[in-house]
């Protein structure tokens, strides 16, 4: 077994040329923006007639990221037609091989990992910290799962005897063909969490991308290519979502789904796949959250702020994890939003590429209306706008999608801003008397991803992960209340409406999500 390993930004910090690498991919990156990107099909480039979108930069919309293909369904269904064609050969291929390969998708990422970082600050409008965090967090990922094939020999088990004579084995095998569907908020991280989960345990894939983040995921498909993937065994397909989701729902070779998005868009991929199929088949999801953070009247208040600063507004509070709701125990209220708010106007506004920046910019124009409408319907409700509510305008910034990190105090628990996932800087905080209150406000929601507790009494700690119902619970985090999952460390699952398989990816069970079991018995003599 390979040892794994555990590189992050935190780890970097030991090359003292990191903002200098940074930098110069930057450079070396935006000189290749704007230019059209063909899809591939069975290794071939292809351009549609169908069309093309243009990608803008969330940082300044006059930066062209690129010109990508619109596919038609005639697309999709001639990539799944290669792909089932594909899936018997790599099936078979053995497990060893496909970790080899693998290995050096791992080693690939690793090299690139400055480039990629810079994809991701003007396509994505992560910080430069964000980017390079989440490439090595797929590298990690990816030695995981190899370790878990690895040491479960392919996942083939010796079993006992059904009766004298009888050799028995259980054995996990690939479904067939999967429609992997990526996020924009981390396409490179979760697009290869589904994409590759599903390539190195013996399915094929068609990969295709969110239209706001096409460029980091056909960076991850070349290295899938250049790693030794096959040509017919992975597809990358840039569409509409109708378009995609139209044909694999309703392909009777599609043999499994695994999606990354809202809630809402992930409910109804579902329910078409399950009517438009003639037998059940796998959907692997993760559809957002609504996450809490309750701070205790025995908290350490700074570590608290910290926390809840970091996850509500790092990447902009663009991600399914970020801590979107706190309730604070009503003797500490005062002192606690105090204290975030200080933490929080620490927290610079720009664009993500430069270091000193802490918040980028929102991905769009709706996600900017959004939360101008949020504010507004946080006032209207009675809310006090502690600190932030404006969009940011001046100067550069008019040409981005920019708000200041907000926190709100005083709207009812009730309200929708405690109720819906909104996926920007706002983060909306409440008082509670005790803690089994604090919890009944925290599990009155569909989501369930991630939540997180501050105090120091074991007690309340262990209280908080019985009754919490949520998949990923965290106390006393300063590092993010509830965000930053490790692969093999903390497995990243989502209950009720924010997942559906109960086994997280970086957990030792997400790989059998991609495979189903057959019993094999061999009478002998």
């Amino acid at each position: 077994m390979t040892q794994k390993r555990k590189m992050s930004y935190v780890t970097l910090q030991d090359d003292h040329s990191i903002d200098e690498k940074f930098e110069k991919a930057v450079q070396s990156v935006k000189k290749e923006f704007g230019k059209s990107h063909p899809f591939f099909i069975g290794g071939e480039e292809v351009y549609s007639s169908a069309d093309e979108f243009q990608v803008k930069s969330p940082v300044d919309t006059r930066i062209i990221i690129g010109s990508f293909q619109k596919a038609t369904r005639e697309h999709v269904r001639k990539a799944i037609e290669i792909a089932q064609g594909a899936f018997g050969a790599w099936a078979d291929t053995d497990y060893t091989e496909r970790v080899r390969i693998f290995r050096k998708v791992a080693s690939l990422l690793e090299e690139r990992i400055f480039s990629l970082a810079a994809i991701l600050a003007y396509e994505a409008g992560k910080r430069s910290n964000e980017g390079i965090g989440e490439v090595s967090e797929t590298i990690a990922f990816i030695h995981y799962y190899c370790d878990l094939l690895e040491s479960n020999h392919g996942y083939s088990t010796p079993m006992g005897q059904g009766a004298p004579s009888e050799r028995c084995v259980s054995v996990m095998r690939p479904y067939g063909v999967w429609a992997v569907i990526s996020p924009f908020n981390a396409p490179i991280v979760l697009g290869n969490n589904m994409a590759g989960g599903a390539l190195m345990t013996g399915n094929t894939v068609i990969l295709k991308p969110t239209s706001e983040g096409p460029l980091a995921s056909l960076a991850l498909y070349k290295i899938y290519r250049e790693a030794g993937v096959p040509a017919n065994v992975v597809h990358y397909i840039t569409a509409s979502g109708d378009t995609i989701g139209d044909e694999i729902t309703a392909n009777p070779n599609i043999a499994g789904i695994a999606f990354t998005g809202s809630k809402a868009v992930g409910l109804a991929l579902y329910r078409n796949f399950v009517q438009k199929q003639a037998w059940p088949k796998p959907f692997v999801s993760e559809t957002g959250s609504k996450n809490p953070c309750i701070v205790a009247e025995d908290a350490d208040l700074d570590k608290a702020a910290l926390g809840v600063a970091r996850s509500a507004f790092g990447y902009t509070g663009q991600k399914c994890s970020a801590t979107s709701r706190v309730y604070v125990h009503e003797s500490v209220e005062g002192q606690f939003v105090q204290k975030l708010v200080e933490k929080t106007r620490e927290m610079k506004v720009g664009n993500p590429a430069d270091k000193s920046v802490v918040v980028g910019p929102l991905i769009n124009r709706r996600a900017l209306d959004n939360f101008v409408k949020y504010v507004e319907m946080a006032k209207a409700a009675g809310g006090k706008v502690e600190t932030g509510g404006q969009t940011i305008t001046a100067g550069d910034f008019q040409f981005g999608y920019f708000a200041e990190p907000t926190v709100i105090t005083g709207i009812p628990h009730a309200h929708q801003l405690f109720i819906d996932e909104l996926f920007v800087p706002l983060v909306v905080v409440s008082k509670y008397s005790d803690l089994a209150e604090a919890l009944t406000r925290a599990n009155k929601t569909e989501y369930g991803l991630t939540a997180g507790i501050f105090t120091r009494d074991t007690k309340k700690i262990d209280a908080f992960f019985k009754d919490i119902q949520f998949g990923v619970c965290y106390a006393n985090r300063s590092g993010g209340a509830t965000t930053g999952a490790w692969p093999g460390a903390q497995p990243f699952v989502g209950w009720k409406g924010s997942g559906c398989t109960g086994k997280g990816a970086g957990g030792p069970y997400y790989l059998l999500t991609f495979l189903r079991e057959q019993a094999q018995t061999l009478v002998e003599g």
